[in-house]
């Protein structure tokens, strides 16, 4: 046989083993696990795993969390969030874009842990109606941490939101009724990054930042009592200025860092992105 007959026999014997091998083991599909009575909860496990894969932040991400209630008054949406933590569940008030308050609680790794979680609340009468936010819901999934700050000012534009309202928090700080660390916390976990409850516990995550080199997102603490223990905390909101909820009888507003009592009473600034 002619070398060139014999070449291009090898090659077609060599592209029919590959069409054989393709089609011997087909590619499988992720495995659903099973959850009774809610045939979707096992697509949005799946999409939970592949949200891991994104770049991590500082903080850890939200998992599956429940939504409740859309209420016009302020103080139903407390009520509501204070008998969820008489019940030992960390919940949150919080202002939608649309004007209505709602509620948040738990944080957990499957859709189907959040949707029981629910369900029984419901059952106890606690709650009606509810929806699940899946972490790709966040901003975090969906917007850069880093680069062109998209991230950093969608956490700004929610805190902005609490502007002129008296933030009320059923918290540690419940003998005033108010708490700084309330719209800090709140306005990171709606975009999906799990900053800790307190400001003293702010302070002790993330990485130091100085005033100087300060973006959007990245908070700001106080020794509001004198010493150095941090009482206070903010949002910084660029061009030296930061959002915070200040003394009771005061609405959430916007303060400058070059004031003398806030240089006086400055103890650091942290980032979480």
């Amino acid at each position: 046989m002619p070398k060139t007959a014999a070449f291009i026999l090898s090659l077609l014997l060599l592209f029919f083993l590959l069409i054989l091998g393709a089609c011997s083991s087909p590619p499988r599909s992720p495995v659903i696990p099973p959850h009774s009575g809610d045939p979707i909860a096992g697509l949005l496990d799946v999409q939970k795993s592949t949200s891991s894969k994104l770049p991590s932040a500082a903080l850890e991400r939200m998992g599956f969390s429940v939504q409740v209630g859309a209420f016009s008054r302020l103080d139903n949406a407390v009520r509501l969030e204070q008998s969820l933590q008489q019940r030992g569940i960390e919940a949150y008030h919080f202002l939608d874009e649309g004007g209505f308050y709602k509620v948040r609680f738990g944080d957990h790794p499957r859709y189907a842990d959040a949707r029981n979680e629910a369900q029984r609340l419901r059952d106890q009468g606690l709650i009606d109606s509810f929806f699940i936010v899946i972490p790709d819901d966040y901003s975090v999934a969906n917007l850069k941490p880093d680069g062109d700050g998209q991230l950093r000012a969608e956490l700004v534009r929610t805190a902005k939101r609490f502007l002129g309202v008296p933030y009320r928090w059923g918290g540690e700080d419940r003998q005033n009724g108010f708490d700084c660390s309330g719209l800090t916390m709140v306005s990171y976990r709606l975009n999906g990054l799990k900053l800790p409850r307190n400001s003293r516990s702010q302070f002790q995550v993330g990485r130091p930042v100085a005033k100087q080199h300060l973006r959007q997102g990245d908070l700001v603490f106080f020794a509001t009592k004198g010493g150095t223990r941090v009482t206070h905390v903010g949002m910084y909101v660029g061009d030296g200025q930061f959002i915070h909820a200040p003394r009771p009888g005061k609405t959430v507003r916007i303060a400058s860092l070059s004031s003398k009592y806030f240089r006086r009473t400055f103890v650091g600034a942290k980032t979480y992105l």
